[in-house]
């Protein structure tokens, strides 16, 4: 069966009212980074109907990925960016996709992100988090920052948060377990902290975010 992309908007208007599917609709998001946390907040973003999203990520889908990413077997060796392309594209025929198969770096933050209305930053090492804030933050003041940071281990999902560090920055995740300290990166997990950031770009657009995040 072909969906079209009439028929889809249709579904989602239905689904979200007329005045969130247009916020949705218009909006662009990009993500950094589309292993655990960027493929899954991709996939949500993409079936609330947003309008536009920009996928960076310079890496390649690995076997290892498998457990909690959005890929398949049949997608090991290729770029993310165009494993990722293909699977939304299977999923909302309305949604427009840029990727970008590269590094960010303080060079190119205000290049490859100036469109975006709101920025995910879903990397995973600590040092690649800090230099996207700082380079958010600095060239790209007043852009939404949402981020993630603590989703490992096996403990409490309740554990995992989303909190307002400052005006148009949000921190999602339990804020201390790291894959780095030993604990386990399991999907469950890794998919409520995606889908905290996921949910936050939606209540940005739409007015909900309040000061219950700080």
């Amino acid at each position: 069966m072909t969906v079209t992309k009439e028929q889809f908007n249709e579904a989602l208007k239905a689904r979200h009212g007329q005045a969130r599917f247009e916020a949705f609709s218009k909006a662009c998001v990009a993500i950094c980074g589309l292993g655990g946390l960027g493929s899954n907040i991709a996939i949500n973003l993409t079936r609330a109907g947003i309008g536009k999203l920009i996928l960076i990520d310079f890496d390649e889908v690995d076997v290892a990925n498998l457990n909690r990413q959005q890929y398949k077997i049949s997608q090991v060796g290729m770029y993310k960016t165009e494993a990722m392309e293909i699977n939304l594209k299977e999923i909302s025929p309305a949604v427009d996709i840029e990727i970008h198969t590269c590094r960010i770096t303080e060079d190119n933050i205000a290049d490859l992100l100036g469109e975006a209305d709101i920025i995910c930053e879903a990397f995973d090492k600590a040092d690649q988090k800090a230099m996207l804030v700082d380079g958010v933050l600095t060239v790209l003041p007043g852009k939404p920052l949402v981020t993630g940071n603590g989703m490992a281990s096996f403990r409490s999902p309740n554990l995992i948060k989303t909190r307002r560090v400052m005006k148009n920055f949000y921190m999602c995740g339990d804020g201390v377990n790291d894959v780095a300290d030993g604990e386990g990166l399991a999907a469950p997990r890794v998919n409520i902290c995606a889908s905290h950031q996921a949910l936050t770009v939606l209540r940005i657009l739409t007015g909900e975010i309040n000061d219950e995040e700080i």
